[in-house]
């Protein structure tokens, strides 16, 4: 079961830094009727509706850990992501973080955290990004010769010097990206929250703020990324918590969430002609991309390339061929619908 193989990984490594236990969270909502009748019948009598957001999963998390936390819009990973933060409280169930219960001690707890969320700024819009990071260095306390040292550290790294004096306003979107991951880690915080940090960037900023997150991961600092971006997961995280309709359906590395693909293998094939259906007999399933273009699933445990390409020059005309690995998007989607 992938359960337990993600339970295995957390065993095999070195210190718990997040527990959760049996974590449930439900909503409650109000039925209200169309008519006008039912809507004033409303106001004194409400039917309540219950949603169960979370249903009750358990996951650990290792100290200096990377895991990707996805799921489906609507299948509770912003509910957890907040639970873990301290912005939420759970319905039943315990959560540590560092020895924090996040809703408890939240005051205490959030000066050990951090966090980017790729569609909510920290920074001011009106001033350059250094003043926020000197109001930052305020409400977290950092002393003034760890404050120096950790942001000549992150400017560099993230290439910043010539930006962060410019008003926030004046930057573009990958250099307000590069600044709030600064905001977010200037205290130094073990823990780092990620929802879709690289959200809307090109791929030059994108590549940049991945290889930070690894530089920074290697240096002990926890990351929990939660995106709709595969290619995120795919670049970052070393383990991933798939989160469907309350539940977890899949915690394991990203290795073996790989592996599930089996030995199958992408293959598109450009021909001299037109294709015309009705003369291949033999040839497995396809998708028409064009007139031109057919785009072939092969299962190399059934059939090696090379009988697949013999097979295929029997039948069609082939001007080029390309081979690629399946695409890891497939088993994600296998799992939401699952």
């Amino acid at each position: 079961m992938c359960l337990k193989k993600g339970m295995d990984i957390i065993m095999k490594n070195n210190k718990i830094l997040i527990s959760v236990k049996d974590l449930k969270k439900t909503y409650t909502t109000y039925e209200r009727g169309n008519s006008f009748l039912e809507t004033v019948k409303s106001l004194v009598v409400r039917k309540p509706i219950y949603v169960d957001a979370l249903k009750g999963f358990s996951f650990n998390i290792n100290k200096g850990e990377l895991i990707g936390l996805i799921g489906p819009n609507g299948a509770g990973k912003s509910t957890t992501l907040k639970i873990l933060s301290g912005i939420l409280y759970p319905t039943s169930g315990d959560v540590k973080v560092m020895d924090y219960v996040p809703w408890k001690h939240r005051k205490r707890y959030v000066s050990n955290i951090g966090a980017v969320f790729g569609q909510k700024s920290q920074l001011i819009w009106d001033i350059p990004p250094m003043d926020s990071f000197y109001m930052n260095k305020a409400i977290y306390d950092v002393k003034d010769n760890d404050f120096k040292v950790r942001l000549e550290e992150l400017v560099e790294i993230l290439s910043l010097k010539h930006v962060i004096n410019k008003p926030t306003r004046q930057l573009s979107l990958g250099e307000r990206m590069k600044c709030e991951f600064v905001m977010a880690m200037l205290h130094n915080p073990p823990v780092v929250f990620l929802d879709e940090p690289t959200i809307g960037l090109d791929v030059i900023a994108k590549d940049v703020i991945r290889n930070f997150i690894k530089e920074m991961n290697a240096k002990g600092t926890t990351f929990i990324l939660t995106t709709h971006d595969l290619d995120d997961i795919e670049q970052l995280a070393q383990r991933v918590v798939v989160i469907n309709h309350g539940t977890i359906v899949y915690d394991d590395s990203i290795s073996s969430l790989k592996n599930r693909l089996g030995n199958k293998k992408r293959v598109k094939v450009l021909l001299n002609h037109n294709f015309e259906e009705d003369k291949v007999i033999n040839l497995s399933s396809y998708k028409k991309l064009s007139d031109h273009e057919l785009e072939f699933v092969l299962d190399t445990d059934l059939m090696t390339l090379k009988e697949f390409f013999e097979q295929l020059s029997t039948e069609l005309d082939i001007k080029d061929i390309s081979v690629e690995s399946q695409d890891i998007e497939n088993v994600i989607k296998e799992l939401y619908l699952a």
